[in-house]
């Protein structure tokens, strides 16, 4: 959710103390408070290395899956 694109410019930061900014930021990365609070303590305030933590990168191949499944 990282709106910044420009070299130089701060990235958006998740001030989670903040009751208003912790709920905005929970609905936009479809998650908890909990699991929020949980993620900046884990990778700092940063909202893209928050939103990376949440969900991660889906970086399996179908291969991986296969195998993962018992089908090869």
């Amino acid at each position: 959710m990282d709106k910044s694109t420009r070299p130089g410019e701060e990235p958006d930061r998740i001030n989670i103390e903040d009751p208003k900014d912790r709920a905005e930021w929970a609905r936009k990365l479809d998650c908890s408070e909990a699991q929020l609070r949980e993620a900046v303590k884990a990778v700092g305030d940063e909202a893209g290395a928050v939103e990376m933590h949440l969900h991660g990168v889906h970086s399996t191949t179908n291969s991986d899956r296969v195998h993962e499944l018992g089908d090869d």
